[in-house]
């Protein structure tokens, strides 16, 4: 649950008390309204050893009349990537997250409007919380107000708007995450879905189980039948393009909402964090609010399966064979392995129903992922280079990170059964990620199509400047800022 901050916009001078944040590029004298003061300011700096590197910050207190306090944030090197001000601004409102302070004055007044946007956007970003559940105050939640100084006040503030929608969109992905498996799950991410989406002029349609074992969605409710909610397909149509007949872009989410493993059970130690394996959906959810809230010029649709994978007596069997919605069969040879099957049958339907431009799946799909990358980045598998490169070009605009992985026919007959059409895991311990993807390129009927393995980025266990500690909403941005360079129409 977002608490962002009212932003306002103002032309620049001097505040009259509280704090005043300003930039300063490496080795280079402070830009905005401080600039006046930089003889008085440049010994404090220097006895700080603040040169402005890049995500660094320095706060100095009563440095002059005027303020009680000043907050400098570092650039980094004159011509830094447009990312480095939205870091900038992040990191400045990270600094305040727990003050009682009412008003921050953010002075952009030395910034391009395009600069000045993504500070702002940054540190719009940075504002999120998620005390829902919390009864008991912890300390301040940061500055209510945002007054942004900048010479070009009343564009930079409908410059920001677009930006503020898509921030909306990595919110509500953060939140879906971050809230616990009994409060959400498939009925009731149905039911948040309904309520977001639709006021933005969003179409939503739910396929129940009753429809998808009628049209034949053997691997997704294979998943879901050992619990006692129904699982769900849900699909998500936004018709931005001036051409309502255009072809859609496709993005397709695992929405498993809490993952026991089934009977092949998980160890019961981080058990708890398996909530968030819904991430690729929220990804998902949340591009589609962005791109609507935006009014993006484009066709997208977004479809997720919803489960949850638990072990009760009815549960999938670890050998069992299941017939997806493709017609192909599948030999389950571990029940953990799971999102993959809820993704076969959500990917073939996309293809089969919208005949998309391209398909790109977002899922917390395998362990092996983070033994490969870590946290920082998220793995990309694709069948079509351009889309691969467009994908991790957007990456490295929006801080969303991909490192690519191969695909290919050596990891392909890994995944033969001797009983059924394909297994859904190889025998061995290794190449698991990429077996995975491999797999999943069996449903997708030569349409263009990007993997993307979120399981290291979709939460973090440590602040990073543009996110909190819980869930980061990866994903939200990389597919908006993919669209926007590529896709959208005039």
């Amino acid at each position: 649950m977002s608490s962002a901050p009212r932003f306002t916009f103002a032309l620049p001078s001097m505040p009259e008390g509280g704090v005043l944040a300003s930039l300063m590029p490496h080795n280079a004298a402070l830009s905005g309204v401080a600039a006046a003061h930089q003889a008085t300011l440049a010994p404090m700096l220097e006895a700080a050893e603040f040169t402005g590197k890049a995500e660094s910050l320095v706060l100095l207190h009563a440095p002059f009349s005027g303020i009680s306090q000043l907050l400098v944030a570092g650039l980094g090197n004159p011509g830094a990537p447009l990312l480095s001000y939205a870091k900038a601004g992040a990191a400045i409102r990270a600094k305040l997250a727990k003050s009682k302070l009412e008003l921050l004055t953010l002075d952009a007044s030395g910034l391009s409007l395009e600069q000045a946007t993504q500070l702002v956007y940054g540190a719009r970003l940075r504002a999120y919380r998620f005390d829902r559940y919390k009864t008991r105050s912890e300390g301040g939640k940061g500055p209510s107000e945002i007054r942004v100084l900048h010479p070009e006040a009343n564009a930079l503030e409908a410059a920001c708007q677009d930006w503020m929608q898509i921030a909306a969109g990595v919110d509500l992905a953060r939140d879906l995450v971050n809230e616990p498996g009994n409060q959400l799950y498939p009925e009731s991410y149905v039911a948040r879905i309904k309520q977001e989406l639709p006021p933005l002029g969003i179409e939503v349609e739910v396929l129940d189980e009753a429809e998808m074992e009628r049209l034949g969605f053997g691997a997704l409710l294979g998943v879901g039948q050992g619990s006692a909610r129904d699982s769900a397909l849900v699909v998500m149509r936004w018709q931005g393009a001036a051409d309502a007949a255009a072809a859609p872009v496709a993005f397709v989410g695992k929405g498993v909402t809490f993952d026991t493993g089934g009977i092949s059970l998980k160890p019961a130690n981080g058990m708890e964090d398996m909530t968030m394996d819904m991430g690729g959906s929220a990804a998902v959810v949340g591009a589609m609010r962005a791109l609507a809230g935006r009014q993006a010029k484009v066709n997208a649709v977004g479809v997720i399966g919803l489960v949850e994978n638990m072990p009760d007596g009815n549960a999938q069997r670890p050998g069992d064979i299941v017939t997806s919605l493709s017609g192909q069969t599948i030999q389950v040879l571990n029940t953990d392995a799971e999102g993959r099957l809820v993704l076969a049958d959500a990917l073939w339907y996309t293809q089969d129903r919208f005949k998309p431009q391209f398909m790109v799946d977002l899922a917390t799909l395998t362990g092996a992922m983070l033994v490969a990358l870590g946290t920082e980045k998220a793995g990309l598998f694709a069948n079509n280079n351009e889309l691969a490169e467009r994908l991790l070009a957007a990456g490295e605009a929006t801080g969303d990170y991909l490192w690519r992985m191969p695909l290919g026919d050596e990891y392909n007959k890994l995944l033969d059964s001797p009983l059924a059409d394909v297994k859904n895991i190889s025998n061995g311990r290794w190449g698991g990620a990429i077996t995975a993807a491999c797999f999943l390129e069996r449903f997708v009927n030569q349409t263009v199509w990007a993997h993307l393995d979120i399981a290291p980025t979709a939460d973090t266990a440590k602040e990073k400047v543009l996110v909190g500690k819980g869930a980061t909403g990866f994903g939200v941005q990389l597919l908006d800022r993919l669209v926007a360079a590529h896709y959208e129409t005039e």
